[in-house]
């Protein structure tokens, strides 16, 4: 059975071809790996000769695509996603969601601002999260943050009032009134000329309205101000292809791959692009297709380094194309944007103490040291400059401390009252970063005073000597768990204090009905704390040292006290072999007694207080004595005042006779 002859077009193609060729998917995959190897000197036949035989589609130019981009970063030097906005000199005010100046600013729970309207386009399940951290914020939106709204009203009022044309616009344009839209842009553009956002996104309104020149016009401007970002390059790519300059327009695309490769709105155009350019790849196939076209020129000059010196070895040289020429000059002209830019914006200029910051800001706004009043910047509840401030979710801000003491006492903002259970139950307040920037930028002598203060307060609140914090409850020994629960507000602060210096200690004694609490007591170390959703605690702590207070004070609604630490005087020759002797003998009774206790009490304090310790080789081993001491004392039925005595005896023998004649008594009591 004969074969079916050929159609004359396939033949033409395999003549043109210098006989039966490759079929075009092969072609195409091995220009695709020569082109991936960087070596699109030789890859770039391969396509041409795809294309002939059959019309290319722009997915099927992608890693055609990709190479080309790899070699504009390559000579540009840019790290792979480089595509956000570079700042200018400090660019806090900055919304990271929209790109924009902040209008009508919330703050998340998790420290990081944006504005409003733009979580509020955002879902439900997503509005409350961070694109910084990513944290969920929960389901309710947060209110605008007061204190941070007026300010920028008031230190910013030209960039606040542009931002809301900007928000307004974008709500016409959503609303197809482009005309409109475009008015509220060019009222917003006058009030911040140096606003790359604004220009990004009246251009893509020129380019709807068909005004492709005045499109590009505000691309280019984009540019000029942001050099490095993506955006804007990409809106000036679209312009230059709506006007029909496809070789300068894939220069734009691919330089915006180049800064962020996964973009694909810009690998979209570029494989677009490459396929409408004629005088490259046609889309349709024609004789004479051999002629170096535009897109030959501009992989000519993305190649990387190592395939330029291969092509140097060779015996004949291709002359620099017009792409390379106009390439090279759009590198240099990049590369001077940046100083164009910063040269062409208003100096922002910090007027203080007869003082000028000559450095630019990306706000392009005066704003002179006489309108930061410090006191805008103080927390309602200290009436001090704000140090590490949170932001509540009524959008209200305190300082951290300032806010947490108020928690301890009522579970609502101490503004507007409104519940702040949510808050309370995260225990995780974050400061609000803003804020923090603002202040040191504008008040750093302030905030460096202020600081000074909280550290002096935390050294102090360090001290185990002095003004130890004392907590008024029960007896507590060396060695000894002793859990608590802690709900009063006083000892909330207290506890928390303990944490955030570091020592995580306090000390313990029984009331006293003269002096508040008594004499003696022990320093316990916090072991755990668990937080309960309204406020409550429960500490795990162990007994450390012994102390006598010194004098009684309080601080803050607790108890404090200087106090001096005791330690058992240790003895030597005969009488510290009388000791050991005592010692293993008070500890056999104490043993009999525990095990002669009836199970279920037993039960009860082994969960409380553990096992009975082992008894120690050298009693004078610790300053504190024998921890099997402590432990019988803690578990033996005395009253407080009765205990008190063996916690302020500086002497081991008196410890254990006093403990054998309490076990004495004990065992007497029960034969009876």
């Amino acid at each position: 059975m004969g074969s079916r002859p050929e159609p004359l077009q396939a033949q033409n193609s395999e003549a043109a071809s210098g006989g039966r060729g490759p079929e075009w998917r092969t072609l195409l995959g091995r220009a695709d790996a020569l082109a991936f190897g960087g070596r699109l000197h030789e890859a770039l036949p391969l396509y041409q000769l795809a294309s002939r035989q059959r019309q290319l589609r722009a997915e099927q130019l992608e890693k055609l695509v990709e190479c080309l981009a790899q070699g504009v970063r390559l000579k540009e030097g840019l790290p792979a996603g480089s595509g956000a906005p570079q700042p200018r000199d400090w660019d806090g005010c900055r919304c990271r969601k929209c790109q924009g100046f902040l209008f009508e600013p919330v703050s998340l729970p998790c420290g990081h601002t944006f504005c409003k309207k733009c979580l509020e386009r955002e879902d439900r399940a997503t509005a409350a999260r961070c694109v910084l951290c990513r944290q969920e914020g929960g389901g309710r939106l947060p209110r605008v943050n007061v204190i941070l709204s007026n300010l920028l009203g008031k230190w910013f009022p030209r960039q606040v009032r542009a931002s809301q044309l900007r928000h307004e616009g974008n709500l016409l344009y959503r609303e197809k009134k482009l005309h409109a839209a475009l008015q509220k842009y060019d009222e917003a553009l006058s009030l911040a000329p140096n606003d790359h956002l604004l220009y990004s996104n009246r251009s893509q309104i020129n380019s709807t309205l068909k005004a492709c020149e005045d499109a590009l016009h505000d691309a280019e401007a984009a540019c000029r101000l942001q050099p490095y970002w993506l955006k804007g390059h990409l809106r000036k790519g679209q312009a230059l292809a709506n006007l029909g300059k496809t070789e300068e327009a894939l220069r734009e695309f691919l330089f915006c791959l180049a800064l962020d490769m996964g973009n694909k709105t810009a690998k979209s155009e570029a494989q677009k692009v490459n396929v409408e350019q004629k005088k490259g790849f046609p889309v349709q196939e024609e004789p004479n297709i051999t002629n170096s076209g535009s897109l030959r020129k501009s992989m000519q000059t993305t190649e990387s380094r190592k395939d330029c010196s291969e092509e140097e070895n060779k015996p004949t040289s291709v002359p620099e194309p017009a792409f390379l020429v106009s390439e090279k000059r759009g590198l240099l002209k990049r590369k001077g944007c940046l100083e164009e830019a910063r040269a062409a914006e208003v100096p922002c200029k910090l007027l203080k103490k007869d003082t000028v910051d000559t450095k630019g800001s990306s706000t392009g706004q005066h704003t002179p040291f006489e309108s930061v009043d410090p006191s805008d910047l103080d927390c309602s509840l200290c009436m001090r400059l704000f140090y590490e401030p949170v932001t509540t979710p009524c959008g209200h801000t305190f300082c951290l401390k300032c806010l947490e003491r108020c928690l301890d006492h009522n579970p609502k903002c101490p503004l507007c009252k409104e519940g702040l259970s949510e808050c309370l139950a995260m225990r995780k307040y974050c400061k609000t970063v803003l804020m923090e920037e603002l202040i040191a930028r504008y008040l750093p002598e302030e905030l460096t005073e202020r600081r000074k203060i909280y550290e002096e307060e935390i050294a102090e609140l360090s001290n185990l000597n002095k003004n130890v914090p004392i907590f008024v409850c029960t007896m507590a020994y060396p060695t000894v768990p002793c859990p608590l629960h802690i709900f009063e507000p006083c000892y909330r602060l207290m506890i928390r204090r303990c944490m955030e210096t570091g020592t995580k200690q306090f000390g313990m004694c029984i009331s006293d009905p003269v002096k508040g609490f008594a004499d003696y007591g022990c320093i316990l170390e916090i072991r755990n704390v668990e937080f309960f959703a309204d406020g409550r605690s429960v500490v795990d702590s162990i007994g450390k040292r012994r102390f006598k207070v010194i004098q009684h004070s309080q601080r803050d609604g607790y108890n404090t006290a200087d106090i001096e630490y005791i330690e058992d005087q240790k003895v030597q020759g005969q009488d510290y072999a009388a000791l050991l002797v005592l010692h293993d003998s008070v500890y056999d009774q104490a043993y009999m007694w525990f095990n002669s206790l009836k199970q279920a009490l037993k039960s009860r304090i082994l969960s409380h207080f553990g096992p009975m310790p082992a008894k120690d080789p050298d009693p004078q081993a610790n300053p504190n004595g024998p921890a099997w001491c402590w432990w019988v004392l803690a578990v033996l039925p005395l009253e407080n005042r009765a205990q008190l005595p063996f916690l302020a005896m500086k002497s081991l023998k008196d410890r254990l006779n006093g403990i054998r004649r309490v076990l004495t008594f004990m065992s007497r009591t029960r034969s009876r």
